[in-house]
């Protein structure tokens, strides 16, 4: 696609972007050449958005994010653009008009038709529908013949809302009302209007949602108050009933007294294992006899011993469950001297033997028996406390689950509480203040507008302009037929040998064109075109002489082509012999009105030095019947007959049916030196044109090329042949 094509396609429309600008220019100056002038008036708003002198509350608005504070902006303005707020103008204006003898517009023809009665009641639904905020409802007939009323004077919404600009002034705080009309008094009294009515409504919306916002706040802390006072009920009756002070204060008082009773069981084995070993090793060195006069001479004195001993167990198992209560420790610190005077005092009695030594042994054996009972006793005291102590912390297990479960729900309850106080707090302060939206300017009435009839005509002209230029380009961008010799060696990839322009006249006297006479402009650069053709042609045939002329469709031009190439060769004194082999349609045989058909030639009724008949050119016609070159002779045969044709001839040329053909275009390949396709433009390259260019493509080097018949325009003439663009 060239940009040079589409100026072509503008300059062949040239009058067409004259005239419908010229058209559009005059229709615009005749609808507002009557229009009226226009009154301007504007209002400003400050929204207290961005304006932190208005901020009543330290709540971030310095901090803001653009986005946030353009999202803002342009909820207030659509609130103004809106219906509910228009409509209260639009209730304003009737209501002027209808109750003034000084109305801000002309009455329209539907106002002029209403009586006094009806009159005051437009007077009186207008004012309860203002008052009410409501809008008309145009399923009712009569609320909806007062909707035509407010659209016959331009007062419905819509109109309003079209003459009315509404914009943010920049990146300020406010917002800037502006409306032109035909009235100076409508103008600045619709703005002010408008600029009230939105403030009311707006202030309405904001204390609304306020008192909603405070009245939820308030339900939910009353719900999280409850909430809160009865897990905190539920916590401290489960104390309560399980008689738990301090949970943890409590499991560590244990734990330290089970550690203390295993670090005290601890020592008590060691007591017993080392006491065991020494009653054992002093058994080992008394002699039986020896023993039962020991044990028969101390027996009173070992009763004795054994009772106090079993009190001192009592006394000491006591001391063990009272935690080591020191007002035991005393008992059992006497009974401990009480049995150990005794053992003395069963120590002085000789009742031993007086050979014997063992004397300290006896002594020492019934001290650590004591000490061992002693120590017993103690452990298995210590075990039961233990158990005890072990079974008390397991208690604690489940109480500690549940009360963590009570704690945490309390704890949440409580966070959950300080949260909805605080959003309470700051919505009901933030509802005792005022709205921030005022008016800072009021619209007054302005001076008449500079005409812009003018400025719109011209606008009228240029659009219709650029319009019809962006028509054309769309034509030109969706067109995708080939009209120039680049476009087909760009779009195919195939060398392009040259093009032939297109003939203005349908018909075209090939005699009076290749004769000696002056010719038109048109046909004289067809016939250079047709020259450079037979030139590139030469190049490519070199030593060759069969050019095979064919093409990818019907009606493509290859038989005109082809007349002309032989009228070109002729012109340079070369003898050319041109062969129908087209059996479908024989028009090169229709042309000549030849009596020598190439049927004859094959079968051998004629033989090839009658072609010379002393002409430079012969035409060999064909009788048609729609058959192929191999159903009317063998291949051998036709090879030979072109074979002496080539001897006879300086070039041979050869129409075929077309591609479309298939074996009937294709059978006439084999017998030709060079092929040259004819494709006609302002056609496209489609899907069967890529399968037959994949065809030609694979001639090993017979296909030459393209040439480009009934070019539009005047596409230069190139001196070489047009190559594919490479990508």
């Amino acid at each position: 696609m060239e940009f040079s094509n589409f100026i072509k396609l503008l300059r062949k429309h040239k009058y067409t972007l004259l005239l419908v600008p010229v058209f559009a220019a005059g229709l615009t100056y005749f609808m507002v050449r009557n229009q009226a002038n226009k009154y301007s008036s504007k209002a400003k708003l400050a929204t207290g958005i961005v304006d932190q002198t208005q901020k009543v509350l330290n709540d971030g608005g310095a901090d803001e994010q653009e986005s946030k504070i353009s999202q803002e902006f342009s909820n207030l303005i659509e609130m103004l653009r809106s219906k509910k707020v228009l409509d209260q103008v639009s209730y304003k204006l009737i209501l002027h008009d209808l109750q003034s003898k000084d109305p801000y517009v002309k009455p329209s023809p539907l106002l002029k038709q209403l009586n006094a009665q009806a009159r005051r009641h437009a007077i009186q639904v207008f004012t309860d529908l203002y008052i009410k905020r409501e809008a008309l409802s145009l399923y009712d007939p009569d609320q909806n013949g007062l909707n035509k009323l407010l659209m016959s004077l331009h007062y419905d919404d819509q109109s309003l809302l079209n003459n009315f600009t509404i914009y943010r002034v920049q990146n300020s705080d406010y917002i800037e009302v502006q409306l032109e009309s035909e009235s100076a008094e409508l103008s600045a009294d619709a703005v002010n209007t408008l600029c009230n009515e939105f403030i009311n409504y707006y202030t309405y919306l904001v204390k609304e949602n306020q008192r909603k916002a405070v009245d939820f706040w308030t339900s939910l802390l009353h719900a999280k108050e409850d909430t809160l006072n009865k897990r905190s009920a539920a916590l401290k009756a489960y104390k309560i009933r399980n008689h738990i002070l301090n949970l943890n204060e409590k499991a560590k008082s244990i734990y330290g007294q089970m550690a203390d009773f295993e670090t005290r069981k601890e020592e008590v084995q060691k007591s017993i294992e080392s006491t065991q070993a020494a009653i054992q090793n002093i058994d080992k060195q008394f002699d039986p006899t020896e023993r039962k006069y020991f044990e028969s001479s101390k027996m009173v004195i070992s009763q004795q011993i054994l009772t106090n001993r079993a009190q001192l167990e009592k006394v000491n198992e006591t001391y063990v469950q009272s935690n080591f209560d020191p007002r035991y420790k005393r008992k059992v610190d006497s009974l401990t001297a009480l049995v150990s005077s005794q053992i003395e005092k069963l120590s002085d009695k000789y009742v031993l033997n007086p050979l014997s030594s063992k004397q300290n042994l006896v002594d020492q054996k019934l001290s650590l028996q004591v000490q061992n009972q002693l120590a017993r006793n103690s452990a298995k005291t210590i075990d039961m406390e233990l158990l005890r102590l072990h079974n008390e912390f397991d208690g604690l297990v489940p109480h500690e689950g549940t009360i963590q479960a009570l704690e945490s729900a309390v704890s949440v309850a409580s966070q959950e509480y300080l949260e909805v106080l605080q959003k309470y707090n700051q919505t009901n302060m933030v509802s005792k203040f005022s709205v921030q939206l005022r008016i800072i300017e009021v619209a007054e009435p302005g001076t008449p507008q500079p005409s812009k009839k003018m400025l719109m005509v011209i606008v009228g002209g240029l659009v219709s302009f650029v319009f019809c230029i962006l028509v054309f380009f769309i034509i030109f961008f969706f067109d995708s037929t080939i009209k120039s010799s680049r476009e087909l060696a760009n779009r195919t990839k195939i060398a392009v040998l040259g093009h032939v322009n297109q003939l203005s006249n349908g018909t075209v006297d090939i005699q009076t064109l290749w004769g000696p006479g002056s010719l038109p402009k048109e046909q004289l650069e067809f016939k250079k075109l047709i020259h450079s053709l037979r030139f590139e042609i030469d190049n490519e045939l070199l030593n060759n002489k069969t050019l095979l002329v064919n093409s990818v469709n019907k009606a493509e031009g290859k038989t005109f082509i082809s007349i002309n190439l032989a009228y070109a060769y002729l012109g340079i004194n070369k003898r050319v012999l041109v062969i129908d082999g087209n059996f479908d349609e024989p028009g090169l045989t229709q042309f000549s009105g030849t009596d020598i058909f190439l049927e004859d030639l094959l079968a051998g009724t004629i033989a090839p030095q009658s072609l010379l008949n002393g002409s430079n050119i012969v035409f060999l016609g064909n009788r048609g019947g729609g058959r192929s070159l191999l159903e009317v002779s063998s291949e051998h045969k036709a090879s030979e007959v072109l074979t002496q044709a080539k001897a006879l001839f300086d070039v041979v040329i050869i129409e075929t049916p077309s591609l479309d053909t298939l074996n009937k275009a294709k059978e006439w390949t084999a017998f030709a030196d060079k092929v040259l396709t004819v494709f006609r433009a302002g056609h496209t390259v489609d899907h069967l044109y890529q399968d037959n260019m994949e065809y030609l493509k694979s001639l090993d080097g017979k296909f030459i090329g393209w040439i480009l018949n009934s070019v539009p325009g005047d596409e230069p003439a190139k001196k070489k042949k047009t190559k594919a663009a490479k990508k």
